[in-house]
């Protein structure tokens, strides 16, 4: 292979463009556009969750609201246990299906992009399958992969997407659990002045299923933590649980001393080692059935894992600190700071086995400029920390001036 302005250490193996099937649809022109972009592989959504998605191209519609997670193939009843997929009644219920058959009609292979845990309709269904904070507080997006229920769910998910979908790749997202941070419709939540640690531990989920695996007294110290309590405050914040005044643990947080943690670990003092064995494991064991279940049904076909290397993650990009010998691919959002996200994906490289690759989740939408260069920029810069695919987001959200640019950035790496 021919070095390219990328070096001869960071050779690309492959572009892959993210979109919806409603954005191919309806659309005649949709495939032969992707395929200008300069990408292999369109990651087309077989399962996703709730949106409000712009349509810039497309000759129906401008916005498309999708008002609840769904699965875009034909939903068989035979192939599902206690919970079962939506189909969407915005596009048609199979398509996934037309949307793969244009796309490598256009020369493209199909990737399916395949949601696991993020599902807010069937967690308002099933409110005892969902995530709980440390104060019992329900996440209805959040399905706790603690639960057999949600395991099962997960895997039928990607057995029927591989047996009906026959996509070239599988691409595994949210494969753990869903945590405190949620685009939820008109989100109130920022005024708590909540920062990065404070997330991480409203993310620890306390369900019926979780909660017991943790050390004891693990709920009352995170939630000391949460507001601000000394670690050694229990007592006072059980207490306040038992308080029948309305606003008391808010008068109390705003009055008490208020310490303030750099870290998880150091929020959760001694507990940690602990605690985080509990999260990783809870991933980890999701990720291994997901990934065993796929061999078993389409042994060729090749996997990809939406993944990060740190081990408090929840959401889109599950914690994974210790890699994944069963997936083919590991890929990183990089929608971050440049030196934040080039730091991740040096990690995930670190943490793969021979043959394995390192893929970045490069996002092509604001606040990113549509600026070329500076796109190009950011590309070599994920090359060189250890990326051999860009997986661009989005391509069916992108305006035309944003899809330029990304098709122009690939050009001037290649």
């Amino acid at each position: 292979m021919p070095e390219t302005h990328l070096g001869h250490q960071e050779q690309l193996l492959m572009n892959v463009a993210y979109a919806y099937p409603w954005d191919i649809v309806g659309d005649p022109a949709a495939p032969e556009r992707l395929a200008a972009l300069g990408v292999e592989a369109v990651a087309l959504a077989a399962s996703y969750h709730a949106t409000r998605a712009a349509t810039p191209y497309h000759p129906a519609h401008r916005v498309l609201d999708v008002p609840h997670a769904a699965f875009y193939l034909p939903v068989r009843p035979s192939a599902w246990g206690r919970l079962v997929p939506k189909s969407p009644s915005w596009t048609t219920p199979d398509a996934y299906l037309q949307a793969g058959d244009a796309l490598r009609a256009a020369g493209l292979k199909v990737h399916a992009w395949t949601v696991l845990t993020h599902n807010s309709v069937l967690g308002r269904e099933h409110p005892d399958l969902v995530v709980r904070n440390a104060f019992g507080d329900p996440y209805p997006h959040a399905l706790c992969p603690a639960f057999d229920d949600v395991v099962e769910y997960c895997e039928r998910l990607v057995r029927e997407i591989l047996t009906v979908g026959r996509p070239d790749a599988l691409i595994l997202e949210s494969c753990g659990p869903m945590g405190f941070g949620h685009q939820s419709i008109h989100e109130k939540t920022a005024g708590a002045d909540w920062d990065s640690v404070d997330s991480d531990l409203l993310s620890l989920c306390f369900c019926r299923a979780c909660a017991d695996r943790y050390p004891a007294g693990t709920r009352d110290h995170v939630k000391a933590a949460i507001d601000r309590y000394p670690a050694d405050a229990r007592d006072h914040v059980a207490a306040i649980d038992r308080s029948p005044t309305p606003g008391t643990r808010a008068h109390q947080t705003s009055t008490a001393s208020t310490p303030t943690f750099t870290s998880v670990e150091e929020a959760l003092g001694t507990l940690a080692d602990e605690v985080r064995a509990v999260r990783v494991d809870l991933s980890a064991s999701l990720r291994r059935t997901l990934v065993a279940a796929a061999r078993d049904t389409a042994p060729d076909v090749p996997i990809t894992i939406h993944a990060n290397p740190d081990p408090w993650a929840t959401a889109a990009f599950a914690a994974l600190p210790e890699g994944e010998p069963g997936a083919d691919v590991l890929v990183a959002n990089c929608w971050g700071d440049p030196a934040t996200d080039t730091a991740r994906l040096a990690r995930l490289v670190e943490l793969c086995r021979p043959g394995q690759r390192v893929g970045a989740y490069v996002l092509g939408l604001p606040p990113r400029p549509a600026d070329p260069e500076a796109q190009a920029d950011l590309l070599r810069a994920y090359a060189k920390a250890g990326a051999s695919e860009f997986h661009l987001y989005h391509a069916g959200l992108a305006s035309p001036h944003r899809l330029s640019a990304i098709q122009q950035a690939l050009r001037l790496i290649s």
